[in-house]
């Protein structure tokens, strides 16, 4: 490797990408979820959808083993839900509004979409894991801008006339 891993953060980070909020329960019924921005359609037929999880994470245990995850993506409105659920401090799910589909975990209130998701795999991918869900039941609106990251910062989508 030629490159330094800031060199290659700083390479990913020109690359902008949407925010969701990925959320999972246990049978027990209780509530997990975080943010990522490393979130990806596969394939159409199936309906698959990945996000990577980092090794390191609190939730990677949670994740991988409770076999059900929803992808929440966030419009330019909900700033702090990205940063609530990007923090390990306080109550994540307190004052929230949210419901299960299928699968039982939790689809968040107001985002532009929801895709409530049964894992149908996940691979080892060096420092992450890769997430691979099977699409049960989704959700969109019409009407909204996403919000973005880009840089190591919050963006948004900007008409130009």
């Amino acid at each position: 490797m030629s490159f330094d891993r800031r060199a290659f953060r700083n390479a990913l980070g020109c690359f902008a990408t949407g925010i969701t909020v990925i959320t999972t329960a246990t049978d027990a019924g209780e509530t997990f979820g975080l943010t990522a921005n490393s979130f990806s359609s596969v394939s159409l037929d199936p309906p698959l959808v990945l996000f990577c999880l980092g090794k390191t994470s609190n939730n990677l245990d949670v994740f991988t083993s409770s076999g059900r995850f929803a992808v929440n993506v966030l419009a330019e409105g909900q700033r702090d839900l990205s940063v609530r659920f990007s923090t390990a401090f306080g109550d994540r799910w307190e004052g929230l509004t949210w419901e299960t589909w299928e699968t039982g975990a939790p689809i968040l209130a107001g985002c532009l979409a929801s895709m409530d998701c049964a894992t149908e795999a996940v691979h080892d991918a060096g420092d992450h894991v890769i997430m691979v869900g099977r699409v049960k039941r989704l959700a969109s609106v019409a009407e909204g801008k996403p919000l973005l990251y880009y840089k190591g910062d919050y963006a948004g989508i900007t008409d130009q006339g």
